[in-house]
């Protein structure tokens, strides 16, 4: 079948109208990868095809969602039976698929998470944690990351501490931003591990002189995904939740991005770090890319709201029986494990990028197969002013070579990564070699 052809001839738009129709009826801020935009048109596993009939390998995975393979046969024959039986309720009604997963997430998630809230968005399950912070606490004010995403509703810009991505002034005072564990970029100049952690440790001094002594929580990303995926210091979270709970807050931690074995060799981000929260988000790779979202937390947290509440698409059963799916996918292929192994051969790769292009590769760094690539003006010469001209080229070059990758950062000059975690030892070979010729071309060595 040549795509570009049936597309012409059985009344579909072809690649050209839909870009035009695209730029027409969506909001301009909707922003698209490429000077030429791609249009997807099919997928099936680790691959993508274009209108165009163009094939590349995703190393983004629709960013971290499609965590089993595009049009992962399990999954959809999942979707398929559920939507032959019940297709919507809303959270009036229990259902099976909602109650199953419900109880598996209780099952692998850390600590005493036991109770689950469903939305349909890691936004909503964001604000979600932070209500449930507040209402348990009885107190208000939030310790959110710099650096960090947490979604597009007003109180999720505000807690975002990130630029590009806000629209509108802070409409929450109480949030207060504590700096990121941005070692590449230390906000304090120093450097690891001399520097004693001190961007933890100065969440203490935010608190004492931002806030009014008595803290809700803090919410943070074990690795930052839109921020440039920064991975912290092992000590970081340790400390910084300590200090937090020390002034009455609770940690609510963010696993958008890095739920459900992203990491590798666990199923949580958090849990390389040993630290247990009181409430856990997530969202993206929950249901290989249908809409779901979920706040988890301890039972004292959960049963501390006593407002009625309802969520209209929030635990949908084919949303919950995609999630199902997904989980028991992830289960049987023990992708954890293969999300570690293959991760570690990812890295190695990029690390070896950056040794042959030292000039241009700044920083290499994440976990599993979560990894970031910094582009910087000339490290060699200790220059290390962000570079995303040179990210942009690279990924017209991978493009023209059959890569998908993504891009993040406060300036826009990070690579993000993050394959499905089905990736096998061939496909990252592929994309690193796709990635080596992309940079050869740039002339960049």
């Amino acid at each position: 079948m040549n795509p570009q052809t049936e597309s012409k001839t059985d009344g579909r738009m072809d690649a050209a109208e839909v870009r035009r129709k695209h730029k027409e009826y969506l909001f301009a801020a909707t922003i698209n990868y490429y000077e030429d935009p791609l249009v997807a048109s099919e997928a099936k596993g680790m691959r993508l095809r274009d209108a165009e009939g163009k094939e590349y390998l995703d190393f983004f995975g629709g960013i971290l969602t499609v965590s089993v393979g595009h049009c992962n046969d399990d999954v959809n024959a999942a979707v398929k039976a559920q939507l032959d039986r019940l297709g919507h309720v809303s959270t009036l009604y229990p259902t099976l698929p909602m109650v199953e997963l419900a109880e598996k997430l209780a099952t692998i998630t850390p600590g005493r998470l036991q109770k689950c809230f469903f939305t349909a968005s890691g936004t909503e399950a964001d604000e979600t944690g932070v209500m449930m912070a507040q209402t348990y606490t009885g107190r208000s004010e939030i310790i959110a990351l710099r650096h960090g995403y947490s979604g597009r509703s007003m109180l999720a810009q505000s807690l975002t501490g990130h630029a590009p991505w806000r629209a509108l002034p802070t409409q929450a005072a109480s949030v207060k931003h504590a700096v990121s564990p941005y070692c590449y970029r230390c906000p304090f100049g120093a450097t690891y591990p001399s520097c004693g952690v001190k961007c933890a440790r100065d969440i203490e001094e935010l608190i004492r002189t931002t806030t009014t002594g008595q803290v809700a929580g803090f919410l943070a990303e074990p690795i930052q995904g839109v921020g440039g995926f920064v991975t912290p210091p092992r000590e970081y979270f340790e400390i910084a939740v300590e200090i937090v709970r020390r002034y009455g807050g609770v940690f609510i931690c963010d696993e958008v991005q890095t739920g459900f074995g992203r990491t590798g060799g666990k199923w949580w981000g958090i849990e390389h770090w040993g630290v247990e929260p009181e409430i856990m988000t997530m969202a993206k790779g929950i249901a290989n890319g249908f809409p779901l979202g979920a706040t988890i937390c301890t039972p004292a947290v959960a049963d501390s709201l006593k407002a009625l509440t309802i969520s209209t698409f929030g635990g949908n059963p084919i949303a919950c029986a995609a999630s199902n799916a997904t989980i028991s996918v992830m289960e049987k292929k023990d992708l954890r494990a293969n999300s570690a192994r293959v991760g570690a051969l990812l890295r190695e790769g990029l690390e070896g990028l950056k040794r042959k292009y030292p000039r241009v590769v700044g920083d290499v760094r994440g976990m599993g197969l979560m990894q970031g690539v910094e582009f910087v003006a000339d490290e060699t010469a200790q220059d290390r002013t962000p570079n995303p001209k040179a990210l942009g080229r690279l990924f017209e070059e991978t493009r023209k070579r059959g890569l998908l990758i993504g891009k993040g950062g406060l300036y826009g000059n990070v690579a993000r990564i993050s394959p499905p975690l089905i990736a096998s030892d061939g496909d990252v070979r592929e994309a690193v070699g796709i990635l080596d010729e992309g940079l050869k071309a740039m002339g960049v060595a």
